[in-house]
């Protein structure tokens, strides 16, 4: 089943986790949305840049360090998820309880890694 993700962090940059996430989500049958500073493309998939709307979004894969992330809480939590993936080093205590208190899951976890051992 497709699940549609949002990578928060996505970037042209073929050596970034976001984008290698972009690529194996769509290789793995995933709708995937790449959101980041900046406007471009990974393989063909438009990178939007600010907090686009977006509708139906399962989950969202996060490449934003804790530093960086006060500017995407709200607007993660406006995109409704099931759940939130904090890939590694993007952990946050303060983002996660305001996740659970909007009834989203924090799921600490690497995309790439679920991806590859089916557990996604």
């Amino acid at each position: 089943m497709s699940k549609k993700t949002v990578v928060i962090g996505a970037s042209e940059n073929p050596e970034r986790y976001a984008y290698r996430a972009t690529v194996a989500l769509k290789r793995y049958n995933h709708e995937v949305v790449p959101v980041g500073l900046k406007e471009g493309e990974i393989q063909g998939i438009k990178i939007l840049k600010d907090q686009p709307k977006i509708e139906g979004v399962h989950t969202v894969t996060l490449y934003v360090g804790p530093r960086n992330q006060a500017s995407w809480i709200d607007y993660v939590i406006s995109l409704k998820p099931k759940r939130v993936i904090f890939n590694p080093g993007t952990e946050s205590g303060e983002f996660e309880e305001k996740l659970k208190a909007n009834n989203i899951e924090p799921v600490i976890a690497c995309t790439l890694v679920m991806l590859s051992v089916g557990n996604y």
